[in-house]
């Protein structure tokens, strides 16, 4: 990925009030983002809702890098209605480690957050109600890992829940 460096009124104030908990500011096909150590994440988004008027949290999302120490990269996605401008958080999470929450900054993280443990495993400290959000409470792993196979999860819940094979 050929990134750009990320350098405006922004990154400076963010620069001034986090230092080096922000590893880099960098810019990709338009797209503005910055890298924080995970501690950091929750207090930079609450300071750009705050102090930047990045007011609405669009998304939260999470890669899996299974054979790297940091394995998952989080991904928030925050926007400024005011200054209609997009920019994303990034950190990297070894497995195991649980990210605090943001819904204390932004209620709407709830189901983000939630969505993000179904999907990938990754559990948020101090959520409110962190549990499945998208597949039934009995379902075994998190299907957007990349050593799951998919199939065979689907192919036992459908034997177990339906009693029938599955037409996969």
């Amino acid at each position: 990925m050929q990134t750009e460096p990320w350098e405006d009124d922004l990154t400076e104030l963010l620069r001034r009030h986090f230092g080096n908990r922000i590893l880099e500011f960098a810019s990709y096909r338009g797209q503005k983002f910055l890298i924080a150590q995970p501690e950091a994440v929750v207090p930079i988004i609450e300071f750009l809702k705050l102090e930047a008027q990045f007011d609405y949290l669009v998304d939260i999302t999470a890669v899996d890098y299974p054979q790297r120490s940091e394995r998952f990269d989080l991904v928030y996605i925050l926007y400024s209605f005011a200054r209609n401008e997009r920019i994303r958080i990034k950190t990297r999470i070894p497995e195991g480690y649980k990210p605090e929450s943001a819904v204390r900054v932004h209620p709407t993280a709830n189901w983000l957050e939630r969505e993000v443990y179904d999907m990938f495993g990754i559990e948020f400290a101090n959520h409110p109600d962190l549990r499945r959000i998208l597949l039934p409470e009995d379902w075994q792993g998190h299907p957007l890992r990349k050593d799951t196979d998919i199939l065979a999860m689907d192919n036992e819940w459908v034997r177990r829940h339906l009693g029938i094979e599955s037409g996969q």
